[in-house]
């Protein structure tokens, strides 16, 4: 059993804030499992790698022992969650709703434990609530804290629709806490507004407020904007297991570090330890391949993890490498240049050419994409790809 300050170092874990850590703390001294609730409209069929940072959390509540809430929000999913929208979201139908859900469950329980995590819905209670419940629920808070909140104040400042319905999705998401009795509740940052409402409801109708826990949102392949399918900067779990390893991999090396904190499931120390490897000199791109692996293991197995460079964009239309592939073995005194190690596999056909691919963004090594900085290092066998259809596995011996 941990002690609190070794559950508070595990809850704390790539956290942005939590409010208040007094609170929470006290609430862990009593000895008992802990009601955690986390709220996902199901607005989208599909997750990525962005949207798992609060389940990655959530399971790390349930490894401690405490009872981990998975709510579904079937009723706030037909309002439209207004946070950090610039005009209103048009609701969904429940069919739509309903038939997300059951994608996201099939999804989540992938790295949640199904026989440890309640799955609710907030139709279950708001369905239910009468009229007068409803207005004694909107007359707990004012229309001026309501434009408080900075995409309303914004959106109102700039003569910008607000619909009468957006504001009762914080509301909703409130009272969720109050009808789950919840003792915590994660959310993204952008989530604090509705989360903080939650403390406040449940003060209204009795109850000790919850703890809220911000998580930051994760930032997408591109290492500046949020991870967005729109933005096409994400990684989604359901993709093939070369895909995933593919972009993984191919990430800029700075970001790696930020990935591993919030998405694997290696303690600190050893990520440390792997800083503290690179800083030594070990290439940046073996420490991606290891999260890389780890991240299709959850997803696809270990049997995909193991193959997943062999897969990582090399695939050809039927999904495989190209049959009878070259195998090149290479002599040098040292690591070559990614540039001279094409040219002397003949894979180019000169020096210019190799620059030329680089720049575009043309060469792949073992499916990754690499620039000019990469080298090729001795005693490695790697598979090279240059432009669309020169393959060949090279391997680099001593000379």
């Amino acid at each position: 059993m941990m002690s609190v300050n070794e559950q508070l170092a595990l809850i704390k874990r790539g956290a942005d804030e939590v409010l208040v850590e007094a609170e929470l703390v006290e609430k862990l001294k009593r000895g008992k499992p802990l009601r955690i609730k986390a709220g996902f409209d199901p607005t989208a069929p599909d997750l990525h790698l962005g949207h798992t940072v609060l389940i990655n959390k959530l399971r790390q509540f349930q490894e401690l022992g405490h009872q981990v809430i998975f709510l579904i929000g079937d009723f706030t999913g037909m309002i439209g969650d207004p946070s950090g929208k610039s005009a209103t979201r048009p609701p969904l139908t429940r069919d739509q709703v309903l038939e997300n859900a059951e994608t996201y469950k099939a999804q989540v329980f992938k790295i949640l434990d199904p026989d440890r995590t309640e799955v609710a819905f907030n139709s279950t209670w708001m369905d239910l609530l009468s009229p007068a419940e409803f207005i004694r629920l909107s007359s707990q808070y004012t229309v001026a804290r309501m434009l408080e909140r900075d995409d309303f104040s914004k959106r109102y400042a700039g003569n910008q629709p607000i619909a009468i319905h957006e504001f009762l999705y914080p509301l909703v998401q409130g009272y969720d806490s109050v009808a789950l009795r919840a003792d915590v509740e994660l959310g993204g940052t952008d989530q604090k507004f509705n989360l903080l409402m939650g403390r406040e409801l449940q003060r209204a109708y009795g109850q000790e407020p919850q703890v809220i826990l911000t998580m930051p949102l994760l930032e997408g392949l591109d290492g500046v904007k949020k991870m967005s399918k729109s933005l096409d900067n994400y990684v989604g779990i359901q993709e093939a297991p070369g895909a995933m390893y593919g972009k993984l991999v191919s990430m800029p090396d700075a970001l790696m570090w930020r990935y591993f904190e919030l998405l694997s499931y290696r303690p600190m120390s050893e990520i440390e330890q792997f800083k503290a490897d690179v800083q030594r000199g070990s290439n940046p791109r073996d420490i991606k391949i290891k999260l890389a692996e780890e991240i299709v293991a959850r997803f696809h197995g270990e049997e995909a993890a193991l193959n997943a460079h062999r897969a990582a964009g090399n695939r050809m239309k039927d999904g495989e490498l190209p049959e009878n592939i070259p195998e090149i073995t290479l002599a040098a005194g040292e690591a070559l240049p990614i540039s001279a190690l094409l040219n002397r596999a003949g894979l180019v056909k000169n020096a210019a050419m190799a620059r030329d691919l680089l720049g575009a963004g043309g060469v792949r090594v073992d499916g990754a994409v690499v620039d000019r900085g990469f080298m090729f290092e001795l005693g490695k066998t790697h598979v090279c790809q240059s432009g669309k259809k020169a393959f060949a596995r090279v391997t680099l011996i001593k000379e």
